[in-house]
């Protein structure tokens, strides 16, 4: 799409992406085939020897590595997405440690790889993570279960909805409806029990798995039940504007647009650096890059649904954001890993995932400016 970008802002997305090819051609050829997540004192550990094939990560690394392919042609790119992808084989084998999140994993890998390529075995690989995602369907409380303790089989989470895409994938796929239904059923659920009338959302939602009713929220990562943690808003923002992408009905995109205004009031009242939480107290005070990274994506998203008149509100609102946070936290250095820190995996989180570059954080800065140029390939 065009964003007519002009003059000074035109020109400084076209020096990020120049510094962004430079940058991850450099980590690329460090990493190879490696499955990265946060960058320790500068460098990436090898997830299958950390936390795990299982990682719900493990798919952000090669989602780079494709949109960086689609927008250069340089095949080490391509071929370190590939490798990736081959060593996920493990989790889908293995299919215990997998839960909501196999949409993270295998859109970025297996989707794009067909998509883009025609591989056969790419697209089986696919369709066998969204008939896992579509197992987990409560069909009473009409939501997919988040993750496999035995005492969360009601547990819903605002996270799922970005990965709804791979159903709305595996339908117009197959030609089977089931997919897009199960998607459809449980964003009503997230829009009926999840998002709130005000523009912000919960994190976690405990349902019955039994008759689908509301007993609790949790914090999950944020500060409280009923604070407003970040990165969950801009799930929300880019989940219920995705569905509408796929769906075309209008209250998600009304949804998607009401987190909008709720993520960019609050923004701007930080100079567009996005707090960990937009409800927590004022000290210590923690940031979390990542949420603004998403967000800006979701923004550009719904920026693509409206008119030429209300377009620049969400163009703009992005531009700052991603400005702000490359000033803030980003790395240029090519002998290092990971591009920008600031990210905070959870309000109440260890040490390690707190003011660190975290990979998701590093694929939604990717996409957003990669969509500001026409040169992404959309993944979702």
């Amino acid at each position: 799409m065009d964003y007519r970008l002009q003059g000074t802002d035109r020109e400084w997305v076209e020096t990020i992406f120049e510094k962004l090819n430079e940058k991850l051609k450099a980590e690329c050829i460090r990493m190879g085939n490696k499955i990265p997540y946060i960058a320790m004192d500068g460098h990436y550990q090898d997830m299958d020897t950390n936390e795990g094939i299982y990682w719900w990560t493990n798919g952000f690394w090669p989602g780079m590595l494709w949109q960086m392919y689609h927008a250069t042609n340089h095949a080490e790119y391509r071929e370190s997405a590939e490798a990736v992808e081959k060593r996920l084989d493990k989790a889908l084998e293995g299919f215990d440690g997998l839960h909501h999140d196999v949409g993270f994993m295998w859109l970025h890998t297996a989707v794009t790889n067909y998509r883009l390529s025609g591989n056969a075995g790419s697209r089986s690989r696919a369709l066998h993570a969204a008939n896992i995602l579509a197992g987990r369907y409560n069909p009473v409380g009409k939501f997919i279960r988040a993750w496999n303790g035995e005492s969360q089989a009601g547990w819903i989470i605002i996270d799922t909805l970005m990965n709804l895409p791979l159903l709305y994938w595996a339908s117009k796929e197959t030609g089977d409806p089931r997919y897009s239904q199960i998607a459809q059923c449980h964003a009503d659920t997230a829009l009926n029990l999840i998002a709130r009338p005000d523009g912000s959302c919960n994190h976690i939602a405990v349902l019955s798995p039994e008759t689908g009713e509301r007993l609790e929220n949790h914090a999950g990562q944020g500060y409280a039940p009923d604070s407003s943690w970040s990165r969950g808003q801009s799930w929300a923002l880019y989940g219920f504007a995705l569905s509408f992408r796929h769906c075309g009905q209008a209250k998600y995109l009304d949804a998607a647009k009401r987190t909008a205004h709720y993520i960019i009031s609050n923004l701007a009242l930080n100079n567009w650096l996005p707090l960990v939480d937009f409800r927590s107290p004022t000290e210590p005070l923690k940031y979390d890059s990542t949420a603004a990274m998403i967000s800006a994506c979701g923004l550009l998203e719904i920026a693509e649904h409206v008119n030429e008149h209300e377009r620049p509100l969400y163009v703009n609102s992005a531009l700052n954001a991603l400005k702000a946070c490359e000033k803030a936290f980003a790395s240029w250095d090519t002998e290092t890993d990971g591009v920008i820190g600031g990210g905070t995996a959870a309000y109440h989180g260890s040490s390690k995932d707190t003011d660190v570059s975290i990979i998701y954080g590093d694929y939604f800065f990717t996409e957003a400016v990669l969509r500001l140029l026409g040169k992404d390939f959309l993944i979702w």
